[in-house]
């Protein structure tokens, strides 16, 4: 008897690091199948100067993060010196439910979050005063920083992977009705780089957080069969669940 759940017979491939891990219980209590092949890897920056600079944040009046590896970095490196998170007293603001959580679990408070996770409306919104620090890794875009006038650390950085495109070609070949999530523009450029000479983009469905992730596949002329309006992986799915369930 076929099953009723809504992504059964679907193979669902996550690119990004390994942050998303959280979402495969979702994906398989819907019926669908998971393949995790990282495209990118995330490494954290470390100077001399990182005990310094730790110090340097209580005088801006406001920290602001955009991703879960930035968190992780920041707190690496707070473990490293042996400093609390407590002693972090200025204000925070995150884009994303998934980078909030996380400052959370290091018991750190957020005190301000866009309206829709980017960082082009986080500009829009972020209406603040006194001195601002972002900290960013090392492909972010300078909207935040040009857009309110912030001063920025690379914590961590973005490096290609490509351990796993052997396999990832593999399984697209081999698994039915493949749907291909990326995350980030980078993970679209490694896969172009490395998948489409062996594989054409018009043999796998692809979807996407995020409407600069959108354009950078927009740029080989493919269009994601979703790109939900909240930018995390959960709405990928919910949104892919429901375009199941009109068919």
């Amino acid at each position: 008897m076929p099953s009723k759940l809504p992504l059964a017979g679907k193979t669902i491939i996550l690119t990004g690091s390994n942050k998303i891990q959280s979402i495969v219980p979702f994906i398989k209590a819907s019926g669908g199948r998971v393949k995790t092949f990282p495209l990118i890897e995330v490494q954290e920056l470390v100077s001399d100067k990182d005990e310094m600079r730790l110090t340097q944040c209580n005088d801006y009046d406001w920290l602001i993060f955009t991703s879960q590896n930035a968190v992780s970095a920041f707190v690496a490196k707070l473990t490293r010196f042996g400093i609390s998170a407590s002693t972090i007293q200025c204000k925070i603001a995150v884009v994303g439910e998934r980078t909030a959580e996380s400052l959370q679990q290091h018991g750190l408070a957020y005190h301000f979050m866009p309206t829709v996770y980017s960082a082009d409306v986080f500009v829009q919104e972020f209406d603040y005063e006194g001195s601002a620090l972002f900290l960013r890794g090392s492909l972010a875009k300078s909207t935040i920083a040009d857009g309110i006038g912030a001063d920025e650390w690379t914590l961590y950085e973005t490096v290609p992977s490509i351990k796993y495109i052997q396999a990832l070609h593999e399984t697209l070949i081999g698994e039915p009705e493949p749907i291909v999530i990326f995350a980030s523009p980078s993970a679209v450029e490694i896969y172009a780089q490395e998948l489409v000479p062996m594989l054409d983009w018009r043999f796998v469905k692809f979807a996407t957080i995020g409407h600069v992730t959108t354009q950078a596949l927009a740029k080989y002329g493919i269009t994601p069969i979703v790109q939900p309006q909240q930018y995390t992986m959960k709405a990928v799915i919910e949104q892919l669940i429901l375009e199941e369930t009109k068919l």
